[in-house]
C-alpha cells in the first residue's frame, strides 16, 4: 500500500509528531500526500522550508503538499499564498486523528468554502493538553521518543517557539510509565524523553512534580527498562533529584544536550536567558566529577543583537570551559515579532565570520572528544548494521555487520571524519 511521504525539518520532536502524523494520514486514507512538518527556529529555517516545498512540488506533480509545523503555526499566510501548497494545518490539530479523517481534503476534493478550509491554525496559546494518545515516534528498532511535554512559558528574546508550540502542558506521569511499558515489552532497548522545554514538565500537574520525580518514577517502575536518555536540557532548571539521578543512575545514560545559547552574562541578560556563564560551566563541571564519561552538546547563537567582540569571545571560550564536544551553531537571525528583533543588529558578515569561528572551534572540541575514545572498548547500540552509538551518543562505524537494536561491547580503532570507527569485541 502506498504511503504518505512525510518530510520533517527541525528538531527531533517534530520527528516524534512526524511519525504520528503519518499514522494518523494513513488510517484515514491519504496515501497520495506530502506532508511537510517545518521549523520557525530561524528566518533560514522558513527560507529552507519554502525551498522544499517547491521542490518536492517539482518531483511530485501530482501529489497533494500538506504544510505543519511551527512555522505553520506562525506564519500561515507565508505557505497558503504558495501555489504548491494544498493545505496549512497549526501545530494544535496536527496530532488530532479526526484533523485527518475529516478536516484534510480528499483526493481531488474541492475545498468550495474559501480559505479557512485551506487554513487550519487556530490559537495555539489556548491550548491546554498535550495528546498523550499519540506521544510515542519510533526510529527504526533502535530507540523510541517519548513526548512528555510540549510548550514553553519562558520568553527568550529571540525566540519565536512559543507562538508556534504554545504555553506548556505535560503529559500525565502514569501515561509518560504505561506508554515506556508498552515500548519497552515491544523490544525497544532505549527510550528518550523529548519536549520542547523538558526541564520545565509537571506544574500543570496534579502536585506538580518536575522532572527528577518523572525520571526516578519511570526507573522504579519499568525495572525492564534497559536505557534511558533525555533530549535536551535547560541547565539551570534541572531540579535537586534529577541531578542525583544524572550523577548515580547508570540507566540514565552520559549524554546531555544544553540549551546555553551564549557564553557571556549581558548577552543572556538581554537574551532573557535564566542562566548565567558560571551556572553553564559549574553544572557541566558538577555532572563531569560525579561521571567523567560525560559528553555535552549545546545550541549556541552567533551574532545576537549588541554582541561586541569580546561578548562573542566569552561565548567561544565557554566550547572548552563547558567541555563542549557536539555543537549547533546558529547565526543570529531576527524574528519578526520577537524583542531581539527591534535591537541593535551585527552586521550579517561578522555574524557569519563568528558563526564559522564557532563552529571551527566546536570540531576541534569534537576532535579532542573522539580522540579520547580510540584504544577503548565501548558499549554500543547498533542503529543499523554498521552503524552504532556509544553510550554518550557518539556514532560509530563498524567494520563487520551486526544486528540493528542489539547491545554489544566494541574496540574503537579510530576516527573517520566526525564519527569513530571500531569493530564488534569478542
Amino acid at each position: 500500500m502506498a504511503q504518505p511521504e512525510i518530510v520533517t525539518l527541525g528538531c527531533r520532536l517534530n520527528t516524534v509528531e512526524s511519525e504520528a502524523m503519518r499514522k494518523a494520514a494513513l488510517a484515514a486514507g491519504h496515501s497520495d500526500l506530502v506532508i511537510v512538518n517545518t521549523c520557525a527556529v530561524t528566518a533560514e529555517a522558513v527560507r529552507q522550508a519554502r525551498q522544499t516545498i517547491r521542490r518536492l512540488a517539482r518531483e511530485n506533480p501530482a501529489r497533494r503538499i500538506i504544510v505543519t509545523g511551527c512555522a505553520a503555526q506562525t506564519e500561515p499566510e507565508t505557505f497558503a499564498g504558495m501555489a504548491e501548497v494544498s493545505q496549512v494545518i497549526g501545530n494544535d490539530v496536527k496530532l488530532k486523528p479526526e484533523t485527518w479523517k475529516e478536516a484534510v481534503s480528499p483526493a481531488g476534493g474541492d475545498f468550495g468554502l474559501g480559505e479557512t478550509e485551506r487554513v487550519i491554525v487556530n490559537d495555539i496559546m489556548s491550548l491546554r493538553e498535550t495528546a498523550s494518545h499519540l506521544i510515542d515516534g519510533l526510529e527504526g528498532r533502535t530507540r523510541a521518543f517519548v513526548q512528555v511535554q510540549n510548550g514553553c512559558d519562558h520568553r527568550c528574546t529571540f525566540c519565536i517557539i512559543p507562538y508556534g508550540r504554545g504555553n506548556s502542558r505535560s503529559v500525565p506521569m502514569g501515561e509518560v510509565v504505561a506508554q515506556i511499558e508498552r515500548l519497552v515489552d515491544a523490544g525497544y532497548p532505549e527510550i528518550v524523553l523529548t519536549g520542547v522545554d523538558l526541564t520545565s514538565y509537571g506544574p500543570d500537574l496534579p502536585g506538580q512534580p518536575k522532572l527528577g520525580r518523572l525520571v526516578a518514577s519511570i526507573l522504579r517502575n519499568v525495572p525492564k527498562l534497559a536505557r534511558i536518555r533525555l533530549s535536551s536540557l535547560d541547565c539551570i532548571e534541572a531540579d535537586p533529584v534529577l541531578m542525583e539521578l544524572l550523577k548515580g543512575e547508570t540507566r540514565l545514560l552520559p549524554h546531555m544536550h544544553l540549551s546555553l545559547q551564549a557564553g557571556d552574562d549581558l548577552t543572556l541578560k538581554r537574551m532573557k536567558r535564566r542562566h548565567g556563564r558560571a551556572d553553564a560551566i559549574r553544572f557541566c563541571a558538577e555532572l563531569r566529577q560525579a561521571r567523567p564519561d560525560y559528553a555535552f552538546g549545546a545550541d549556541l547563537i552567533a551574532g545576537f543583537p549588541t554582541e561586541s567582540e569580546e561578548m562573542f569571545e566569552n561565548t567561544l571560550r565557554l566550547v572548552e570551559e563547558c567541555g563542549l564536544a557536539f555543537l549547533h551553531v546558529f547565526p543570529y537571525s531576527p524574528r519578526q515579532g520577537t524583542p531581539a528583533a527591534r535591537m541593535p543588529q551585527v552586521a550579517r558578515p561578522v555574524i557569519r565570520a563568528r558563526a564559522a569561528r564557532l563552529r571551527e572551534a566546536g570540531e576541534i572540541a569534537l576532535q579532542r572528544h573522539l580522540a579520547r575514545h580510540v584504544g577503548r572498548e565501548a558499549r554500543i547500540l547498533l542503529e543499523r548494521d554498521t552503524v552504532a552509538r556509544l553510550d554518550d551518543f557518539t556514532p560509530i562505524r563498524l567494520a563487520s555487520p551486526a544486528s540493528p537494536g542489539t547491545l554489544q561491547t566494541a574496540k574503537v580503532t579510530g576516527i573517520a571524519g566526525s564519527m569513530l570507527t571500531g569493530e564488534i569485541s569478542a
